[in-house]
């Protein structure tokens, strides 16, 4: 976090003065900062500078992502509101000058290729152990390995509804239910 500290993006920010050695007054600060969660709007948030890069943006780009990944294919009307309010929560992010544009766009590049990085090592479970699979070369994939191990088939199509009518009245949501389990072959 230290390495990939920007300036505040916008002049809405007041920041308080640095304190040069003063271990318990920086201790208050921290206190408080975490008392307010961190926001703005508690007069909380005394620290300026932003990081690279955007978590809005993160948890927007991974709401989405999850959003289109488990929910049935059928239902592209709910996946393309949830696009537009993700773009929609962006846009706003940008505008309110909450981070700079290359926080935005590096969080969206970081979570997405991520998500799909995960997505398509769950899915090649055939190939796990091959020479030619350059995903296992990761820092990570020991611990993707530890954590996946008990995991020897597709994700089940299986989900229910809140409520009773709405599966009567939908088709048989399995037949399109997501890429991950029709991307797999087994």
């Amino acid at each position: 976090m230290y390495v990939t500290t920007l300036p505040v993006p916008g002049m809405h920010m007041n920041c308080a003065p640095k304190l040069q050695g003063d271990t318990q007054a920086k201790f208050q600060r921290v206190l408080q900062l975490i008392s307010g969660a961190g926001l703005s709007i508690t007069n909380s948030h005394l620290l300026c500078g932003d990081f690279l890069y955007s978590g809005h943006t993160v948890m927007l780009t991974l709401t989405y992502l999850f959003i289109k990944e488990y929910s049935p294919k059928s239902f592209w009307w709910y996946h393309l509101m949830c696009w537009l309010l993700s773009a929609v929560g962006v846009l706003c992010i940008l505008v309110a000058h909450e981070h700079y544009t290359v926080d935005v766009v590096v969080a969206y590049f970081i979570t997405s290729r991520l998500f799909w990085w995960y997505h398509t090592m769950a899915n090649l479970q055939t190939l796990k152990c091959s020479p030619n699979n350059y995903l296992t070369n990761t820092w990570w994939n020991p611990l993707f390995n530890f954590f996946e191990r008990n995991v020897q088939t597709s994700v089940p199509c299986s989900y229910s509804w809140p409520i009773t009518w709405a599966s009567t009245c939908l088709k048989n949501p399995c037949k399109t239910y997501s890429m991950v389990q029709s991307s797999r072959d087994e």
